[in-house]
């Protein structure tokens, strides 16, 4: 597997996102904002990639622990004013704008709770209940539930494994809803605030090992950017798209290289198994990491705005 960065911070918190919303069902009438596919793409290429390549974009992200101790030991302490604000909700009046930053929120959560964070856990969560709301994501969360876990740290595991079975349930439910384009946004707003987070840590500490994640996207913007391009025909994500071409075209002095490791031995179940790892280098410069950085920061400003 690819070590990369940042869904993670989605699924540390995040998708405590879809608290307590009421009714499920999709109504164009009941709610004008709602994101449908177009019927040009009802029956084309979107369902058909979505599941695979999401599949392999969530399955491609550094675990929660990993970045948590990434951030931990890069000796910048936790800064709210990095993260978008709670009062900014009530300006997301479409459910674009609305689906990327349930995401960024979401993102914002994983982040807060890293740092162990309660006495703001609560606002950032009434926000993404708010998001959820505004989209009829589903009632996939106890909104009150994950709210008592959220203030305690101790309950994180339970947290994390609630929250991922969860969005699992919810993305499934988008998909049978045709909605997979409200999936793919709130995952794509998670990714970008997430590397908005990384960067701003790597500009005020300039650690090596963020750097690295950072650069190591590549992989998944090159996925991302095929999956948004097929909901380009919709304005708002035209837009987004042109973006993250953009972000695709700063990414690519970038090289990956991978060999094979020595084979490991682990034991399940009684069971001896040989696991094959794979070692990756990142080839980058400064300049290129900057260059990368600078846009994130661009995209994530028109995101939150």
């Amino acid at each position: 597997m690819i070590k990369n960065l940042l869904i993670a911070l989605l699924i540390l918190a995040g998708f405590q996102l879809l608290g307590s919303c009421s009714g499920c069902s999709e109504s164009k009438k009941s709610d004008k904002n709602a994101l449908t596919l177009p019927d040009s793409l009802i029956t084309d290429a979107p369902l058909k990639l979505s599941e695979e390549i999401m599949n392999e974009v969530i399955g491609n992200i550094s675990s929660p622990v990993e970045m948590a101790n990434l951030f931990k030991t890069s000796g910048v302490d936790f800064t709210q004013r990095i993260l978008n604000n709670p009062d900014n909700v009530s300006r997301y009046e479409t459910s674009f704008k609305r689906a990327l930053n349930l995401g960024v929120f979401s993102a914002d959560l994983g982040y807060i709770n890293t740092f162990d964070k309660n006495n703001i856990v609560v606002s950032y969560l009434l926000a993404v209940k708010t998001l959820a709301d505004g989209i009829r994501v589903g009632q996939f969360f106890d909104f009150n539930a994950l709210r008592r876990m959220a203030s305690s740290s101790t309950n994180l595991d339970s947290l994390m494994e609630m929250s991922v079975t969860s969005f699992n349930r919810m993305d499934s439910y988008l998909r049978e809803q045709n909605r997979s384009n409200v999936s793919t946004l709130i995952v794509t707003g998670a990714w970008i605030e997430g590397l908005y987070i990384a960067s701003s840590v790597v500009r005020e500490s300039g650690n090596k090992d963020l750097s690295i994640r950072i650069a190591e996207q590549k992989d998944i913007i090159n996925i991302l950017e095929i999956i948004l391009s097929n909901y380009a025909a919709e304005p708002n994500f035209a837009d987004l798209v042109a973006d993250i071409r953009e972000l695709k075209e700063a990414y690519a002095p970038i090289r990956i290289t991978r060999e094979l490791g020595e084979p490991q031995r682990i034991e399940k179940d009684g069971v001896l198994i040989f696991i094959q790892d794979e070692i990756s280098t990142v080839h980058y410069s400064e300049e290129t990491l900057n260059n990368i950085m600078d846009i994130i920061e661009k995209i994530r400003t028109k995101i939150v705005a």
